[in-house]
């Protein structure tokens, strides 16, 4: 394909566009963090593609261009207000459409991190639902919806368009200078991420398009499932464990992909959405990190992102964490996952991935979590908790079972949320006779050892560990 085939022109950009952006994991004020939130409008065309001739298996596809149409979206950009506080970095989230509307969970699991070491991040609507409605669950929330003055002029072909979409957002802030949506910031790194949805739309865009694109530095896959999705959109993920599934073939990252990737995994992507049927061996460009004790959605992306700035006091952090039984109109069973080690093993994936980006070193190599059938059930050890992966305090010197299986079932997509299992009153006084004061010394012990490993930053210890004093059962 030749380089004018690959590029379907540049995009026109229109903004700052006035006014506030439809988001949702953001509801605090930015500029007392120190940062900026500017909305822009993109237009132009954008190219679909097609399978052709014989690739290398499933993960080496050979593309042709197949249609181009007009496109109007948009993307949301946070940056910081002063300029030497930039890394350098700029994250490209692909903004989550499973829900019927934008939302933004890598923003929302690892905002923290991401301001404290000054990037730039960026939230691409690429998928039509989140600006026209649809979805794996009908919403009613889309952007049109929210605001439809300020988006009725939006127009999205389609998601065999997206990926193009996704390359034309990205290579604006490949291609900036000063004055463009950056401001006076100049990107010297682009990493890509998304989460579940947009995790498998990255995996097609890793195997098939970003070879001929070569926009992305590295990326961030999070919460995946077997497949990747279609070329002309996504395939029907895996239900919940129990339910007839159709089958599938497992879809891995190509071996010679040309950027680094990790992919960070919870119990649930591995079990209940078939991510480990699509397991690989590490390489010089491949991690993968499998998280214990984690579901794919858990107290922390659904209730307190929202709330935390870096501002709130351990224990109310701790109460935003509590284990609920489901959210809104989705009762569950059981209360849902409510251990904080995806947020903050995120933060050491998102830092790792940098590293690995801008100067070469990798992160480090994590054991998997020890599953049967395939990767459809865990191996349990004491109190119920799941054997392998990534280990943190919570799963290491528990006060509950952790789990990324919602026992029971549940309604929507609860099922994706997990359980959390809080230990009795005599479970807790075995575990720890010496009461607060020797859990909180084990704890340590197993934080040290996970931020030695390198699975979780020392920038964030002073608050586990205060969250942890706030959180032990009394």
């Amino acid at each position: 394909m030749t380089d004018s085939a690959q590029r379907s022109g540049s995009p026109f950009v229109e903004g700052p566009i006035p006014g506030k952006a439809a988001t949702q994991f953001a509801p605090y004020d930015l500029s007392e963090l120190g940062y900026l939130e500017e909305e822009y409008f993109v237009s132009g065309l954008a190219q679909a593609y097609a399978s052709v001739g014989e690739g290398k298996g499933d993960r080496q596809w050979l593309l042709s261009p197949v249609d181009r149409s007009e496109f109007r979206t948009r993307f949301v950009v946070r940056r910081p207000l002063d300029p030497s506080r930039f890394n350098g970095t700029v994250i490209v989230e692909w903004l989550n459409v499973s829900g019927g509307t934008d939302v933004e969970p890598d923003w929302a699991l690892m905002h923290r991190h991401i301001i404290r070491e000054g990037f730039a991040w960026v939230g691409a609507s690429a998928q039509k639902a989140g600006i026209d409605g649809g979805g794996l669950i009908e919403g009613q929330n889309h952007i049109k919806v929210l605001d439809p003055d300020r988006y009725g002029t939006l127009n999205h072909p389609g998601d065999a368009y997206s990926y193009d979409m996704f390359s034309q957002i990205g290579r604006i802030f490949r291609d900036s200078s000063q004055g463009g949506p950056l401001g006076p910031l100049v990107a010297a790194r682009l990493i890509a991420c998304g989460h579940s949805q947009s995790a498998a739309f990255l995996v097609t865009y890793l195997n098939a398009v970003d070879p001929i694109a070569a926009v992305y530095d590295g990326y961030l896959v999070h919460g995946r499932g077997a497949t990747g999705s279609n070329l002309d959109g996504f395939r029907t993920p895996a239900g919940p464990t129990g339910e007839d599934r159709p089958a599938v073939t497992p879809v891995l990252i190509r071996e010679d992909v040309r950027v680094p990737v990790l992919t960070l995994q919870s119990e649930t992507d591995v079990c209940v959405l078939g991510g480990g049927q699509a397991r690989q061996p590490d390489s010089d460009r491949i991690r993968l990190w499998e998280v214990a004790g984690s579901a794919h959605a858990e107290t922390y992306l659904l209730v307190a992102c929202r709330g935390d700035t870096g501002a709130l006091a351990p224990e109310e952090l701790a109460a935003m964490l509590d284990p609920t039984a489901g959210l809104a109109n989705f009762p569950t069973p059981n209360p849902i996952a409510s251990g904080p080690q995806q947020h903050y093993v995120g933060h050491a994936a998102l830092a790792g991935l940098e590293r690995w980006v801008r100067d070469g070193t990798p992160p480090p190599e994590a054991a998997r979590l020890e599953s049967t059938d395939g990767g459809a059930s865990l191996v349990l050890g004491p109190n119920g908790i799941a054997v392998g992966g990534i280990r943190t305090p919570w799963v290491d010197v528990p006060v509950a079972t952790l789990s990324g299986l919602q026992e029971g079932g549940g309604e929507g997509m609860t099922f994706l949320f997990g359980t959390t299992k809080p230990f009795t009153s005599a479970d807790i006084a075995e575990l720890y006779p010496g009461g607060v004061a020797y859990y909180l010394t084990q704890f340590g012990e197993s934080l040290d050892a996970a931020v030695e490993l390198g699975f979780l930053l020392e920038a964030d210890t002073a608050e586990i560990r205060a969250l942890a004093a706030a959180s032990f059962p009394s």
